[in-house]
């Protein structure tokens, strides 16, 4: 009994650490001059296109996630079940991306963007980022913890690689594609340096530097204009994570079980 109190003890208090930054922004957010209410959140509004800085970090979120999703399964389905030459040597080539720092690519990538006339579209803020070696890796993993009896059943039956691929494969593999979309999203709708230098109208920026910008104005010091932005931020990652935990949790699982 006693053991069993100890452990609800510490995870009440993983949770109370872990949770307090948050309790406290969302404390901030509400507050104006001693009363609580939503009017930092109508001046932050008010204060700049903030609608139009959602609704870019939307556009660029979805697109990298729809990308990362079918272009990673596609790719990482390629690599888990098909032999062809030099296979080998472009898997190395993918995980080797994953050694290069983002940081590192910035201008290689400035320089592409501004040959190709897509600096402040939306083309270069999604482009770069529709497919990721991390995402490859994690589908090729977890196909290849699966056995292939499924797939050779349809093709025994008459069915297209491309049927295969979409009917079968795709189902089998949501635990990984859930996984997969989620980080895409929160990485992509976090992102600030890409979106800083590859945007430079007001129209195009995504919410982060939006609200950067925003912390370097006269709200400088205003913590309750400041959190309710970081909320507003804030709040799809939350709700993502909410919403899709189970999917989350069954993919991380099950591939470790798995492989």
């Amino acid at each position: 009994m006693m053991k069993r109190l100890l452990v609800w003890a510490f995870i009440f208090l993983a949770f109370l650490l872990s949770s307090f930054p948050l309790f406290w922004m969302l404390f901030l957010s509400f507050k104006t001059q001693g009363q609580f209410g939503l009017q930092n959140y109508s001046d932050l509004m008010a204060s700049g296109p903030f609608a139009r800085y959602v609704l870019n970090s939307l556009v660029v979120a979805l697109f990298v996630v729809l990308g990362n999703v079918t272009l990673a399964a596609m790719t990482g389905y390629a690599f888990a079940r098909k032999s062809f030459r030099g296979r080998e040597v472009l898997f190395a080539t993918v995980l080797g991306t994953l050694m290069i720092p983002k940081q590192a690519t910035m201008i290689p990538v400035f320089i592409l963007m501004t040959k190709l006339h897509l600096l402040d579209t939306y083309a270069a803020l999604i482009l770069p980022f529709l497919v990721d070696g991390f995402s490859i890796l994690l589908i090729r993993q977890y196909l290849l913890s699966l056995p292939p009896d499924l797939e050779e059943a349809a093709r025994l039956d008459g069915a297209s690689e491309l049927r295969v691929f979409w009917q079968v494969v795709m189902p089998l593999a949501k635990p990984a594609l859930a996984v997969v979309a989620i980080n895409a999203f929160i990485v992509n709708w976090n992102s600030f340096i890409y979106p800083l230098i590859l945007t430079s109208r007001q129209a195009m920026r995504t919410l982060p530097v939006g609200l950067a910008l925003y912390a370097q104005g006269e709200h400088s010091l205003d913590w309750g204009h400041l959190m309710s932005g970081s909320a507003l931020s804030a709040l799809p990652i939350l709700l993502v994570f909410l919403l899709f935990s189970r999917q989350i949790i069954s993919g991380l699982t099950q591939g470790a079980v798995k492989g």
